[in-house]
């Protein structure tokens, strides 16, 4: 059963009631700094198990909260609903957040984050070598960054889609032009690092969510942006991912593409998973097109040195070809 619009005098007031309680208001103030899972806010509010399941539980059927099974955790975030989101800054904005009980659970909540980031960091410590040895066979990744960063420009825009998102970098590297983002990963591990890396860039407006690149558990249409960078390698079926962002894309909305071009390092597919060993420039824009995207552009990174060894990273962008006329109305532009 769905809850009532938060702009109705009935979800108005569920809302209320939801709130309206002491550990679940310090909940939804803990949950409007950062997503957490019932352990966590066991450990922040030192209460049983069941009872933070239950405060959940009136939370999430009145709407205020969201949970996202991620493997065999589940984390809890504040809806997404602008209506909800609003209401519950209103209600912070109104609460003297020097009160001793709420600054003990900011305490309590910078310690359980330091303590994901370092569980984070150990198991990036483990694995930063596979890392490394990759990056080191193309150009920097400042440089990969920049391109990106030019190829999309300076306008912002409401919403942002990272698939595969990894450690969250680029998450972290268009944050000064969306509104809201979402990440999604096949890995709990990653996401571990990602929200430990989006904490320590001061990151509010993102989240990340244990997804299928192939299956979205997201609405159609609801994203400006969509970034699949340096994941198609590891696909057996690129296309399939192609055509699944292009569906979360607004009318007139961009999809970019970075990935390897088409090279003959065999190691990479031995030591470290990949599928394919590059992609030609047809082989995207046929991708692209078959999703009923228009390519836009597509820029080469040439290779860090001359000779063989090395990797060029190529860059495709594609819009939706479809604008906006009226409130749920588009055309081919």
């Amino acid at each position: 059963m769905l809850a009532p619009s938060p702009r109705s005098p009935e979800g108005l007031l569920a809302v209320l009631r939801a709130v309206g309680e002491p550990t679940r208001l310090r909940i939804v103030m803990l949950l409007l700094a950062s997503e957490l899972t019932v352990k966590d806010l066991t450990t922040i509010l030192g209460q049983s198990q069941p009872r933070i399941s239950r405060h959940l539980k009136l939370l999430a059927e009145a709407g205020v909260v969201h949970r996202h099974p991620e493997g065999a955790w589940v984390y809890y975030r504040l809806a997404d609903e602008a209506g909800t989101l609003r209401l519950v800054q209103a209600l912070a904005e109104s609460l003297d957040m020097a009160d001793p009980e709420l600054a003990h659970d900011r305490e309590r909540l910078a310690a359980v984050k330091r303590a994901h980031a370092e569980a984070a960091a150990r198991y990036f410590a483990e694995h930063a070598a596979e890392w490394d040895e990759i990056r080191s066979l193309h150009v920097a990744e400042d440089a990969v960054e920049a391109a990106m960063l030019k190829v999309i420009g300076n306008r912002p825009f409401q919403s942002f889609l990272d698939l595969g998102t990894g450690t969250g970098r680029i998450l972290v590297l268009f944050h000064p032009l969306y509104e809201r983002a979402v990440g999604i990963d096949a890995s709990a591990d990653m996401l571990a690092i990602a929200r430990a890396n989006l904490d320590r860039a001061g990151v509010t407006n993102a989240q990340v969510r244990l997804g299928d690149i192939f299956h979205l558990a997201l609405p159609r249409e609801s994203f400006d942006v969509v970034a699949i960078h340096q994941v198609l390698h590891f696909l057996d079926e690129p296309g399939r991912a192609i055509a699944e962002a292009a569906r979360a894309l607004r009318p007139g909305g961009r999809l970019l593409v970075v990935d390897f071009a088409p090279h003959e390092l065999e190691f990479l597919r031995d030591k470290h998973a990949h599928r394919r060993l590059g992609f030609t420039h047809a082989a995207v824009r046929q991708w692209m097109e078959a999703a009923g995207l228009t390519v836009e552009r597509i820029d080469d990174l040439p290779p860090r040195r001359k000779g063989g060894g090395t990797l060029t990273v190529t860059l495709w962008l594609a819009r939706d070809p479809r604008i906006v006329v009226t409130a749920g109305e588009s055309r081919i532009a």
